[in-house]
């Protein structure tokens, strides 16, 4: 690892040579400024507001803006003389146990390096003494331009420091509780805590960056051509934040969600018989009701059978109706087929009796006689 900073630590009269090296590292994704017309680099050029050219970094000094606007210049040399124990040395002012430390103060964090063979000693005997007393250091160092406040701590077999901000910079949280007063019942506390304990532990090693792993997967895909953007789900609803909500119902549902994740962590793959069956039976629901349709549409349909939201009397009423013109209409159908059937008997009696009657009519006539 790269230092980015040597000096030495001060304990009491022991000095222990170390470098310093960054404990942590970004992966955010970064874009650069383009112009949407032709998308060339859009960059920024440092130019002097005095003569409007354009000023080297060899060339760029500090300066200090006071209240009217006018620059004082500062040089380099003017801070290098400044009388500050701490410009090279990171000096330990108190021990104090770790949960002294409000979490609001914590900033970058380091790893401090033993710089050389003689610092393997005194570094060994700071880092031990910190695991027996189980306390932290706090200590003072001055880092780009400027002195800061430290706390160091024992990280596996490494002294690691956290920079820690100035009292004086954290913020009074004012105006930012609720507004008034507000009861919590204990069955919504022993709710939350059913919550908690059923959430239980995480492993941090297995939490992942899914936004940055979606944006590189978006950029791959433009860079392979394709183009394609990967749709995310929307934002929740606006003003779904002010509603009014039945908390004890919610932490209730919020308990079994957990409680189902955690039991049903492996069982989506592959689905119980009772929910394939289910499943099976919403899938032939609408073909069932497509052969109710069609048989109701083969159906003959009855004489007054439109649907009515009448009341059951009045159906009743209705359905007697058309049940006694059925009767009736099958009644004269049935006479009508008596008539039928009774004039081709006539029909073909007639038959019968016309040839009969054509062969009597021959046998009666006498023969002519023929003559001598």
């Amino acid at each position: 690892m790269r230092s980015i900073w040597n000096g030495a630590i001060s304990f009491g009269l022991v000095s222990i040579p170390i470098k310093l090296v960054n404990a942590t590292e970004s992966h955010s994704i970064s874009f650069r400024q383009i112009h949407i017309g032709d998308g060339g680099r859009v960059r920024y050029r440092k130019v002097c507001e005095l003569d409007g050219e354009e000023v080297p970094t060899a060339e760029i000094g500090k300066g200090y803006e006071e209240a009217d606007g006018s620059i004082i210049p500062i040089t380099d040399e003017d801070l290098a003389q400044l009388p500050i124990a701490t410009a090279k040395t990171i000096e330990i002012v108190s021990f104090v146990p770790a949960d002294q430390i409000d979490p609001l103060q914590m900033d970058a964090a380091y790893y401090l390096a033993a710089s050389g063979a003689t610092a393997a000693k005194p570094y060994t005997l700071l880092r031990e003494a910190l695991k027996r007393s189980r306390k932290v250091a706090i200590a003072k160092y001055a880092l780009r331009g400027r002195e800061r406040l430290g706390m160091l701590r024992v990280v596996d077999d490494v002294i690691a420091m956290h920079g820690l901000l100035w009292p004086d910079e954290i913020r009074v949280p004012e105006g930012v509780a609720p507004e008034g007063e507000v009861s919590v019942r204990e069955a919504e506390l022993d709710l939350a805590d059913a919550l908690m304990a059923t959430l239980g532990e995480v492993d941090m090693d297995s939490l992942r960056d899914d936004y940055r792993e979606a944006v590189e997967a978006m950029v791959a895909a433009k860079a392979d051509g394709l183009g394609e953007t990967v749709v995310a789900p929307g934002p929740p609803a606006e003003g779904a934040g002010g509603q009014v909500i039945d908390l004890m119902a919610a932490l209730e549902s919020s308990v079994r969600a957990a409680k189902a994740s955690r039991a049903g962590a492996g069982a989506g793959a592959a689905a119980p018989p009772e929910a394939e069956g289910e499943g099976a039976g919403a899938e032939v629901t609408p073909i069932r009701r497509k052969k109710a349709a069609a048989a109701g549409a083969a159906a003959p349909k009855a004489v007054g059978g439109k649907k009515s939201t009448a009341s059951a009397a009045g159906a009743g009423a209705e359905g007697g109706r058309g049940a006694a013109r059925k009767s009736t209409a099958a009644a004269a159908a049935k006479k009508k087929a008596g008539a039928a059937a009774a004039k081709k008997t006539a029909s073909a009696k007639a038959a019968e009796v016309k040839p009969a009657r054509a062969a009597a009519k021959k046998a009666v006539t006498p023969r002519k006689r023929s003559s001598a």
